[in-house]
């Protein structure tokens, strides 16, 4: 059935006006004032804001990472990212066996998703190591619609300098992004073998063992090897502190193209006090690990001023549970990771919008039109213009509300943000014409999302 939305004030990154919005066969017909269409269901978004469906291009679902799961999969993950506001997710898949080609994963990741999401979807291939097979499969992927890859500069995947700069001259020549975890790998472990040695333990000491001047360093490196090959395509993937970020503006200093950068709710939002409480902190393990306010404080900054472009989430949820099973006794053990798909959408919108850190049209910005367009997905995905696909979520602006573990739904048995009170509720969810979420209710259906195959950004300067 062909659906009419009325009466709302629409906001895309440009600015918001008030109007209608026609649907018709999964897609927007029509953009107007006083819009009518027999036989159409009226939705009346009267007070409430009309969006682009929430991009998230950082979730890690299924993931392995050495002996544990996520416990979010693509089915379960996805209703979590659909009841949230998210209508379209690009997914980091996991390292496979050391040696495999880039198909062996991405296999895999086929298989793992095929008929279980709700919402649609994609893959960033991983590059675990650098040869002339894997340079020309990264051509092959980029053919099949997988047009960005992932890439470590710490863990036992990660790439050496001499094997990033062949990835990201393949990338110069494919139009392919190439987003990549910067923390300075060397340092790291160095700080995390000290920290054992001394029986220093706790999870204050994860966040000391990845200080942010990894961060900015690994930014530094590589970006510096992009501007060797003139404008490799390069996306800095969950930005965490103000030094790291310092980097990021040298790099819009000197005019570098091609450089994109993402940050994290959480590192908007949260800071290393948690780590204060050994028990409870082990929920906020993550890497790179929370820091200052000062640091939350800059990250805001940097959205205004364009230096972020993204806001994305990392989710990787392990159970607290799980992560106190294996990390009460040391922080090294503990599974590194953190949900956030549902929250992030209400939480930018409650702590950004609503309290006046970043303008409604900045917000749609960085959740869904950039992301969209740095990734290609864009126009198809992340705008409100005719012949887009009709992924839009309602707003009302009026309503306040205490997230819990209790009315979110990952599968994950903790919530990082329990009993915080928000500004603003998510009314209606709809992807491709069809409701997923309504009147606090899930409404999709299993496998009805679509693998997308992406095109080049459209943003990338030649």
């Amino acid at each position: 059935m062909n659906k009419l939305i009325k009466n709302g004030t629409i906001v895309t990154e440009l600015g918001k006006f008030n109007g209608d919005i026609l649907i018709k066969d999964g897609k927007i017909s029509t953009i107007g004032n006083n819009i009518n269409e027999v036989g159409a269901e009226i939705i009346n978004a009267s007070g409430c804001y009309v969006m682009p469906g929430g991009i998230d291009v950082h979730t890690h679902f299924d993931l392995q990472a050495g002996a544990h799961r996520a416990v979010d999969n693509y089915y379960t993950g996805s209703i979590a990212a659909a009841c949230g506001g998210t209508t379209t997710i690009v997914d980091h898949i996991a390292f496979g066996p050391k040696e495999c080609n880039l198909h062996h994963q991405v296999n895999e990741y086929y298989k793992l998703s095929e008929g279980k999401s709700v919402i649609d979807y994609s893959f960033h291939g991983v590059i675990q190591h650098v040869n002339d097979s894997i340079l020309k499969e990264m051509e092959e992927l980029f053919n099949d619609g997988i047009t960005s890859m992932k890439i470590y500069m710490t863990y036992d995947g990660k790439l050496d300098d001499s094997g990033i700069y062949d990835v990201l001259k393949k990338a110069k020549e494919l139009g392919m992004i190439i987003a990549v975890h910067a923390e300075n790998d060397g340092v790291i472990n160095n700080l995390r073998e000290k920290y054992s040695k001394e029986g220093l333990l706790t999870p204050e000491y994860h966040g000391k063992s990845r200080p942010q001047e990894c961060e900015a360093e690994a930014i530094n490196r590589i970006s510096y090897i992009a501007d060797i090959l003139e404008g490799a395509p390069l996306y800095i993937v969950h930005l965490s502190s103000e030094t790291g970020l310092k980097e990021c503006l040298k790099i819009d200093e000197r005019k570098q193209k091609n450089v994109f950068v993402e940050t994290c709710t959480q590192y908007l939002l949260l800071t290393d006090e948690k780590y204060k409480d050994d028990i409870e902190g082990l929920k906020y393990t993550m890497s790179p690990p929370l820091r200052k306010e000062k640091d939350c404080e800059a990250l805001w900054e940097g959205i205004n001023n364009g230096t972020i472009d993204v806001v994305a989430t990392d989710h990787c949820p392990f159970n607290f549970k799980t992560k106190l099973e294996f990390g009460k006794d040391s922080f090294t053990t503990c599974p590194m990771g953190f949900p956030g798909v549902e929250e992030r959408m209400i939480l930018m919108f409650s702590e950004g919008v609503m309290k006046s850190k970043i303008s409604i049209e900045k917000f749609v910005e960085v959740m869904s039109t950039k992301p969209a367009k740095i990734y290609g997905l864009y126009p198809e995905k992340g705008a409100i213009m005719p012949n887009s696909d009709a992924d839009i979520i309602i707003i009302n602006p009026n309503k306040k509300w205490r997230m819990s573990v209790d009315n979110m739904h990952s599968s994950v048995d903790y919530c990082g943000y329990e009993g915080k009170e928000v500004n603003g509720e998510i009314q209606l969810v709809i992807q491709r014409g069809e409701v997923l979420y309504t009147n606090g209710s899930f409404v999709g259906k299993k496998g009805n999302g679509k693998f997308i195959k992406r095109h080049k950004s459209s943003l990338i300067e030649n």
